[in-house]
């Protein structure tokens, strides 16, 4: 049995909104962080799907995305301003139907290469927790679809940072492997929007 990936489909944002974010991300109080901090290395993104796929299946699946991307046009987005789940904390992205749409083409696309026995290492380095192996194990079930929620993840906090709605056309898909905290942490393959 080929050793399984936890991969990330994600929006990556234009350089200018990834610095912005990571800058968001650095304001945040570090006693409250619990290690998680944007950065090069944990990339700001919004989330299409989540899942483990086989190492040996890696490339079939890409095919998958390479597929569904293929007719997508840029895709505006638009922040609404700050979001929290618990002591997590992110930029609030308007779940337009575009986006949604896009979600659950690729959902749809990735359904037959996901596997649900994924462990820690599973993770870049190998340092999953097991509250990120449960997310990812359970992202169809309680992420998806009608639960299906855009966001930036920024941090970890108690306090709501204050961040002014604003808008981005994003050209930019990448399906990424997933580090602690369900960051974004190596790039695997990246798609360029242009219909």
């Amino acid at each position: 049995m080929s050793k399984l990936v936890a991969v990330d489909v994600a929006i990556l944002p234009p350089p200018e909104i990834a610095a912005r974010a990571i800058e968001l991300s650095e304001a945040l109080p570090a006693e409250g962080s619990q290690g998680l901090r944007l950065d090069a290395e944990h990339l700001p993104h919004i989330t299409l799907t989540q899942q483990f796929i086989r190492g040996d299946e890696l490339d079939a699946a890409f095919e998958r995305v390479d597929e569904v991307v293929a007719a997508w046009r840029p895709i505006r987005v638009v922040a609404i301003g700050a979001g929290a789940s618990g002591h997590t904390l992110w930029i609030a992205i308007e779940r337009t139907p575009e986006l949604s749409t896009l979600h659950e083409q690729l959902m749809e696309a990735l359904r037959g290469f996901e596997r649900p026995d994924g462990g820690p290492g599973a993770f870049a380095d190998g340092e999953g927790r097991m509250g990120d192996v449960l997310w990812v194990a359970s992202y169809r079930l309680k992420s998806s679809f009608g639960h299906f929620t855009p966001h930036i993840t920024l941090g970890h906090g108690t306090k709501l940072p204050a961040i002014e709605p604003f808008a981005f056309d994003a050209a930019t898909v990448a399906a990424a492997h997933l580090g602690r905290f369900c960051t974004c942490r190596r790039v695997l393959r990246s798609w360029h929007l242009h219909g």
